[in-house]
C-alpha cells in the first residue's frame, strides 16, 4: 500500500501496468504498449536505414575523385551520417526501455539529446550562421550540459 494513498498499490504507480481494475482503461493500456512496440519496429528500420545511408555516403565520398580520399568536407558529412546512427540506436534504446519500464529514463533522454545537439555543432558551417543562432546552439548545449551533470549527479544513480 501507498503511504500517501491508502487504496493504492505499488503497480498504480506504473502508469501503464499490466492490470488495472478498469477493463476500459486496462485495454487501452495494452494498445499504447503494442503501439511502443510498433514503435520500436519502426526505429530499428530506420537504423537499418541510416545504416545504409552511410555506406551510400561513404561510397560516394571515396569513389568521387581523388579516389579514396575525402576532403575536410566530406569528413564532417561522414561524422553526420554516422552520428544520426548513433543517435537513432539512442531512441531505439529510450522506447525499449519505456517499454520494460514504464518510464522515461531522464538520462537517457538528455545524453540523447546532448548527442543530437553535438552532432549539429560537429556538422555546423560557421561562415554561413547568425551570431544568434550560434549562440542559442550554445545555451541549449549549456543547459544539456548542466541538466545532464545534475541528473548524473543524484544520489543512487
Amino acid at each position: 500500500m501507498d503511504k500517501a494513498h491508502p487504496t493504492r498499490t505499488p503497480a498504480h504507480d506504473n502508469h501503464l501496468g499490466e492490470r488495472v481494475d478498469d477493463p476500459l482503461i486496462d485495454r487501452l493500456h495494452w494498445v499504447i504498449r503494442q503501439a511502443i512496440r510498433v514503435l520500436a519496429v519502426l526505429m530499428v528500420a530506420v537504423i537499418l536505414w541510416t545504416v545504409a545511408d552511410v555506406v551510400l555516403v561513404l561510397y560516394q565520398k571515396l569513389s568521387a575523385p581523388p579516389l579514396l580520399l575525402l576532403d575536410f568536407n566530406d569528413i564532417f558529412v561522414v561524422f553526420a551520417a554516422f552520428l544520426a546512427v548513433l543517435i537513432a540506436i539512442e531512441i531505439f534504446v529510450n522506447i525499449t526501455l519505456y517499454l520494460r519500464d514504464d518510464v522515461i529514463h531522464v538520462k537517457l533522454v538528455v545524453a540523447t539529446a546532448l548527442m543530437a545537439i553535438a552532432r549539429k555543432v560537429i556538422v555546423l558551417d560557421l561562415s554561413t550562421l547568425e551570431p544568434a543562432y550560434l549562440m542559442g546552439i550554445g545555451v541549449v548545449v549549456l543547459a544539456l550540459g548542466v541538466t545532464y551533470w545534475m541528473v548524473a549527479a543524484r544520489p543512487g544513480d
